[in-house]
């Protein structure tokens, strides 16, 4: 990757106008002192590539001055709409976590677009909060580091945690994360655990996870009736908020058809920063869980994290 750094720093004193370019900001825990973005929500600094500016340029037929998207800093050398929330941005000893990808344009009600004909920033701006302050000025050199989710996945199962029966539930967990995450470009790491049906055992390793601040913790087995089924009441009791509706939902959808669907006690809930999930152990109702389970794990990941992507 080229060098990524800061062309222009600007301000305005109002939302939806044209930014001017200054010497320096300084970024506070609201955003950027004497700029109307800042507040105490989520999108207190505007980003735009001095690239993306310049692909406008061409379809405005005119040279365009920093600052007219509204950005607060205008950046060369990486392409910011292709950065993820979650991600975070060093300047200096400015922290930035990017907290949403483009906006809604509000067409003639924007002084932008009025004066300008067209904006860049609904597509190819980007808006970040502040985790650390300080001072921000042209020529400074950014950096960038990609979020990476961090997955632990815990089979447990006596006879696999002997070597006498191969796991393929926690495989299959493993093959359908990698193959989602990939598809929407998130960097992930995935570890994974066998252990006998423990209550102890899990527990520990829950606890660990837990101050490791895993982004998902995922279970197989344990879920059913047995004497050995120990997982669901294991982890229900590390769980600072349920999340029953996903579960519920799972064994309803799957149930209509084959009824022993209803008898899994699975549980979905959030412990720390990390959300967990107990799923059967049988690939095949790991299959149906996971389908269902990844049509909300962004979206809740984002929510865990404070970061508004509506």
């Amino acid at each position: 990757m080229s060098e990524i750094k800061v062309v222009s720093v600007n301000i305005s004193e109002e939302k939806g106008v044209i930014k001017k370019p200054v010497e320096k900001i300084f970024l506070n825990k609201k955003g950027v002192e004497n700029d109307a973005h800042a507040g105490d929500w989520h999108r207190q600094v505007s980003l735009l590539a001095k690239e993306s500016i310049e692909k406008f340029e061409k379809t405005l037929g005119r040279k365009l001055e920093y600052g007219e998207f509204a950005e607060n800093i205008t950046t060369e050398g990486i392409t910011l709409y292709k950065t993820k929330p979650g991600d975070r941005l060093y300047i200096g000893d400015v922290e930035l976590e990017v907290t949403q990808i483009g906006k809604k344009c509000h067409g003639d009600g924007c002084a932008i677009f009025s004066q300008v004909g067209k904006c860049v920033m609904p597509k190819e701006g980007i808006f970040a909060k502040v985790l650390k302050t300080g001072e921000v000025k042209p020529n400074d050199t950014m950096k960038y580091l990609p979020k990476v989710i961090k997955i632990l996945i815990v089979t447990l199962s006596d006879r696999a945690s002997k070597g006498e029966y191969e796991d393929k539930s926690g495989p299959k967990i493993n093959e359908m994360l990698t193959k989602y995450y990939k598809s929407i470009e998130m960097e992930h790491l995935i570890d994974h655990k066998i252990i006998p049906d423990d209550a102890d055992q899990l527990k520990q390793i829950l606890e660990t996870a837990k101050e490791d601040m895993y982004d998902v913790i995922m279970t197989t087995g344990g879920t059913g009736i047995g004497p050995r089924d120990i997982t669901v009441e294991t982890v229900q009791e590390m769980l600072d908020k349920e999340i029953p509706g996903i579960m519920e939902m799972i064994r309803i959808k799957y149930g209509q058809e084959k009824p022993n669907a209803l008898l899994s006690r699975g549980v979905a809930g959030v412990a720390g920063s990390s959300l967990v999930y107990t799923l059967p152990g049988s690939v095949k109702a790991v299959q149906e869980y996971m389908t269902e389970i990844l049509k909300t794990q962004q979206h809740l990941i984002y929510m865990l994290h404070g970061i508004d992507v509506h």
